[in-house]
């Protein structure tokens, strides 16, 4: 892969952007906060903005490492972030990256967050050069899986209490988008 870090890249609605300790407040306020939001991932709901401070410091602090890859989800409408889009795993042998989502549930619906996916696929496999894009979610949330159909990417099939969440230990739905299923779409 030839990393080149998280670049800003915008859409119609959207600005995907590097986080900045200004957008701490929102995060917290947007997203962090929102059991109904983490319900399904593998951090609890945060019980104070001190701990949305700490963890976005982290990111903020990551993005000097070129191989960071975490946006924020800036609604262009309210000039704020809603949510998050990352690579959460790679594997560079295999040029494989692995990305997970969340925004807060008031956008919950409106086809964000499949925005926000669609528009770092082609960033992904044509600067950064992956083979292979996947992303997982627990049965139990078929919404998530939703977003990565409306993306592209194929459902490969379920891993049996393969992976773990505020729920405990789950199954995870696998799916995944290859690099040249991505050139041959856009002939």
């Amino acid at each position: 892969m030839n990393h080149k870090g998280t670049k800003t890249i915008e859409t119609e609605r959207l600005i995907l952007r590097r986080f900045t300790k200004d957008d701490i407040c929102a995060a917290y306020r947007n997203w962090t906060s929102d059991p109904a939001v983490t319900q399904y991932l593998r951090w609890p709901t945060h019980k104070d903005i001190s701990v949305t401070e700490r963890v976005m410091s982290g990111w903020i602090m990551d993005y000097e490492n070129l191989a960071t890859y975490q946006w924020a989800i800036e609604l262009k409408s309210i000039g704020e972030p809603i949510g998050t889009i990352s690579v959460v795993d790679m594997n560079e042998k295999l040029d494989i990256v692995h990305i997970g989502y969340c925004i807060g549930s008031k956008w919950w619906h409106q086809g964000i967050t499949s925005e926000a996916f669609r528009t770092i696929i082609p960033f992904l496999f044509e600067e950064v050069g992956v083979n292979r894009i996947e992303s997982q979610h627990d049965p139990n949330n078929p919404h998530s899986g939703n977003v990565m159909k409306k993306c592209g990417l194929k459902y490969e099939g379920t891993l049996r209490q393969a992976d773990y969440s505020n729920q405990g230990i789950v199954d995870a739905c696998m799916y995944s988008l290859l690099r040249e299923e991505y050139y041959a779409s856009k002939k």
